[in-house]
């Protein structure tokens, strides 16, 4: 298991029983979409990301990470490679989010949640997942890949919808933020690969 991806999954749990501490359980650090039209709301965008609604939620999310983090973590290996998975990583959350807001904006309530992020780290593991790591990703047509990112796009309206997912009861699902997240780590997995293998001797 790269340490980067296990410190990240660890992290998800413990900033949650960090965040049951604060007065207003954090809610000031959330995403508010209506809050883009001025500088307050941008570093929720950030921030949301930090935070859970449970710890099902947070715990779902931690698992989730653990299993597709993985993949992408060791294709940056080192310490400058784990800052680039960060980087990466904390990059699909962002697009999650200001996709999210993009959709609703105007709207006045919370989004909290790393389920953009992850999501990022999963469309990118499906590219990488079954590939030596030499090799770098499925090319962005791969039928199997294609395939597989529409059924989880589909399970995700889904769930988004009807509105149940474990730890969510009384809570919006941002299921446009989890496809966002996921169609930008697919995308963006590509021409990271690339850059690493560049860069590569300065990663370790």
């Amino acid at each position: 298991m790269p340490p980067a991806a296990l410190v990240l999954a660890i992290s998800m749990p413990v900033l949650f029983w960090l965040q049951l501490r604060l007065p207003d359980m954090g809610l000031k650090w959330a995403f508010y979409p209506a809050d883009l039209t001025s500088t307050l709301g941008w570093p929720g965008i950030l921030t949301a990301m930090l935070l859970h609604g449970s710890w099902t939620h947070a715990i779902l999310n931690a698992v989730t990470a653990l299993c597709f983090a993985p993949p992408v973590a060791r294709m940056l290996p080192g310490r400058r490679g784990a800052g680039v998975f960060v980087l990466f990583y904390t990059g699909c959350g962002i697009m999650a989010s200001l996709g999210y807001g993009l959709l609703h904006q105007g709207s006045s309530d919370p989004m909290v949640g790393a389920s953009g992020a992850v999501s990022g780290l999963l469309g990118a593991a499906i590219r990488l997942m079954g590939r030596p790591s030499w090799a770098g990703p499925k090319p962005l047509d791969d039928r199997r890949a294609l395939t597989m990112v529409g059924v989880l796009f589909a399970i995700n309206a889904v769930v988004g919808l009807i509105g149940y997912a474990p730890g969510t009861e009384g809570a919006r699902i941002a299921w446009e933020a989890h496809a966002v997240g996921m169609a930008v780590g697919y995308l963006a997995i590509g021409p990271l690969f690339r850059w690493s293998r560049r860069w590569g001797p300065r990663f370790g």
